[in-house]
């Protein structure tokens, strides 16, 4: 295991965290859940994945401790995790509107001079 001077953590807990963000399933789960707890329907309706997906990938988020569950008589309800994950996002949210959106509009205005 590595660590930069800077880091707190060895890259592979890192390697870990981003993992579980880097996965477009995961990150449309996240993105439903940032509105609000729901249950698996719930989760599937909105995002259009088949249930079994769905409860695969929230076994990894909340492994990963970016959801949290709460059981309500026989259903159980998934959260984005408020303390972290949902300002994390947000955060993620403003550097992407600050620069990442820029490069993508750049590159799709290069590609299509292209052609």
């Amino acid at each position: 295991m590595m660590f930069s001077s800077c880091m707190k953590h060895a890259i592979e807990v890192y390697r870990l965290f981003f993992f579980s963000l880097a996965n477009p399933n995961r990150l449309s789960i996240l993105n439903v859940l940032r509105t609000g707890e729901k249950n698996v329907t719930d989760i599937c309706k909105a995002t259009k994945f088949e249930q079994t997906m769905v409860s695969h990938n929230l076994k990894i988020l909340l492994l990963h401790g970016m959801i949290k569950l709460s059981s309500r008589g026989k259903f159980r309800y998934y959260a984005i995790n408020q303390k972290t994950i949902k300002p994390l996002m947000n955060l993620i949210d403003e550097h992407m509107e600050e620069y990442c959106c820029k490069l993508l509009h750049q590159h799709k205005e290069k590609h299509e001079k292209s052609i």
